[in-house]
């Protein structure tokens, strides 16, 4: 008796031993994406972050997403660096002096025609870029990977068609590539942050937005948006799907860092996905049916842009050399257009399917990355 006593004393603490242990390594991770659900760079990119986290390691890693309330784009900074949120959307043009590596290439909207090949491309070369690595590493956050938009159009209160339309029209841009086609267009650009575009137009402080037609859902931009000028202007890609704050990374085994990574590119596969397919095609219906009017570009504006667009490459070389003193500048521009071109050949053969297109950056990024050092040295 005594003895059967004993052995299951012994089960008994062996299990309760077990059980702390397990609980001891066990994760709960604070996602913040910045942004509301109905945007893409919340579902799916965080719902299906947050669904193989669990998944993949049996509840052991759970995690908890944060509303915009606790940590917006604006402050994701501040929020992932704190230790507030464990990882966040990050959004390198709000942090040009910081991020000027990534921005380099993350500004250049208008090599964008392939969505999935854009965050793919990008995916490569920072993972592979030193450079952005270093200022990755100063700044206290580890990269993933990146989503990228569908084709970028013109959203305004007034129809749109020629240059001549553009002269003094307010319009948000994005980034400073954005920013630039405007002013050379004739149009005023503003860096308003998108969460706040809506109020900016609504209160006439703005007459429109260069943006992705998901805005109309993503952002309730259908109650202030009359016309949608169809003018293809490239992709947002200058993201960082989950940044994670380098001492949350670092308590992390070399093996859920592989996983997490892995993760995070099926889950920006997803969200361009989403953001590039599916929702254009939700926007537009939603559009025309609350009477939103569809405006042909002019030739002239289309010649116009396709100038642009040869000519700022000079102007993208000179601000990176004398405003942020980047060193090999037309290399790191060449190697990354190799890669656009790679990823576009890619997401070409797999025919822009999300999973596939994940599981080639894994093979081509990731299975060649040492998770024992990576974001931790």
């Amino acid at each position: 008796m005594r003895k059967t006593r004993f052995l299951a004393t012994l089960t008994l603490s062996a299990a309760t031993l077990a059980f702390a242990a397990q609980a001891v390594h066990a994760e709960n991770m604070r996602l913040a994406p910045g942004t509301p659900p109905a945007h893409p760079g919340h579902t799916p990119l965080f719902t299906s972050f947050q669904e193989q986290l669990a998944d993949k390691t049996g509840n052991r890693m759970n995690s908890t997403i944060l509303g915009t309330e606790v940590a917006n784009l604006g402050n994701m900074r501040t929020a992932v660096t704190s230790g507030l949120a464990d990882a966040g959307m990050f959004l390198p043009a709000y942090f040009p002096s910081d991020l000027p590596e990534i921005n380099l290439v993350g500004d250049l909207s208008f090599q964008g025609t392939n969505s999935q090949a854009m965050g793919a491309a990008m995916t490569d070369y920072i993972v592979n870029c030193a450079d952005c690595q270093d200022n990755l590493k100063n700044l206290g956050i580890v990269y993933t990977s990146s989503h990228a938009s569908d084709l970028y159009q013109l959203l305004t209160t007034e129809p749109v068609s020629d240059i001549d339309d553009l002269q003094g029209l307010r319009l948000r841009a994005g980034n400073p590539q954005y920013a630039r086609w405007a002013s050379t267009m004739g149009a005023s650009p503003s860096n308003t942050s998108v969460g706040e575009t809506f109020e900016a137009i609504s209160q006439g402080i703005l007459d429109g937005t260069i943006a992705s037609s998901a805005d109309l859902i993503s952002f309730r931009l259908d109650d202030v948006i009359t016309h949608i000028t169809t003018i293809r202007l490239g992709t947002y890609h200058s993201t960082i799907s989950h940044a994670f704050g380098r001492n949350s990374w670092a308590r992390l085994s070399e093996a859920d860092r592989k996983m997490l990574a892995e993760s995070s590119s099926l889950s920006s596969a997803l969200a361009t996905q989403r953001w590039a397919h599916e929702m254009p095609a939700e926007a537009e219906a939603l559009a025309r049916n609350e009477g939103i009017e569809f405006v042909e570009p002019s030739q002239a504006l289309l010649d116009a842009t396709a100038t642009f667009v040869e000519d700022d490459m000079a102007q993208v070389v000179a601000d990176a050399e004398s405003r942020y003193g980047l060193e090999n500048v037309e290399a790191k521009l060449e190697q990354f257009t190799t890669l656009v071109d790679k990823w576009t050949e890619i997401a070409t053969e797999l025919d822009d399917d999300p999973e596939a297109i994940a599981e080639r950056v894994n093979e081509e990024v990731w299975a060649k990355v040492d998770f024992s050092t990576y974001g931790v040295q």
